[in-house]
């Protein structure tokens, strides 16, 4: 039998008005977080009715879901200096454009929990392959310190707008990066001195000892 013409139309027609349901709620999260987006502008912007919306998404938490569904499957993996490379690639990249989904979920973690449950989900594996490449004590510390300062670049970059980084070539803001990234992920343990590792607030037997000969 040949394929009814007509239901491969309602089909398509179906997937054309979520998909432009979703890119017109991506838009309006991004633009004005979870709070400030209603169902009436996301259903304005996608050119349909307001019911519409609901039928095909049934709650503006579940259209928020479905429209900042962001892959947290980017792998870091290799040695400690493979690693800040990879960083450093990704976050040139992520300086030229980010996804709409992302920005989204960062505009809105601040005062939507399932946002920034959505954020937490997406880093927390990164970091752990991040975390398992820095041969350190405070490997963890140091992991959690490079996904913060990518995550704030992101931040006053797209969403902030902040003076001078917002327009700055991303080649540059790599070159100016590239010592902190580096010198963050390329922490190693010496076995021999393990005191090294502890920072200036460590306590031990430097310094002026008392003789109990003088």
């Amino acid at each position: 039998m040949a394929n009814d013409p007509a239901r491969v139309t309602r089909a398509q027609k179906r997937w054309q008005t979520e998909s432009r349901i979703l890119a017109a709620a991506r838009e309006g999260f991004a633009r004005s977080g979870y709070e400030r987006t209603t169902i009436r502008a996301v259903a304005e912007s996608a050119r349909v009715d307001p019911g519409l919306v609901m039928h095909y998404f049934n709650s503006k938490e579940e259209l928020f879901l479905k429209a900042t569904a962001v892959s947290g499957d980017e792998t870091v993996s290799g040695t400690s200096a493979d690693v800040a490379e990879a960083l450093l690639a990704s976050l040139a990249d992520r300086l030229v454009t980010e996804p709409t989904a992302s920005l989204a979920l960062l505009r809105s973690m601040l005062t939507h929990e399932q946002a920034k449950e959505g954020v937490r989900r997406v880093t927390a594996g990164q970091l752990e392959q991040i975390s398992r490449s820095i041969d350190s004590d405070d490997a963890e510390l140091r992991g959690s310190l490079l996904s913060a300062t990518i995550l704030g670049i992101i931040l006053g970059r797209h969403l902030l707008e902040l003076d001078g980084l917002k327009d700055a070539p991303p080649h540059q803001i790599i070159e100016l990066l590239q010592p902190v990234v580096r010198g963050l992920a390329a922490a190693e343990r010496n076995p021999e001195n393990p005191q090294d590792s502890a920072g200036p607030g460590a306590t031990g037997n430097s310094g002026a000892t008392e003789n109990p000969a003088s």
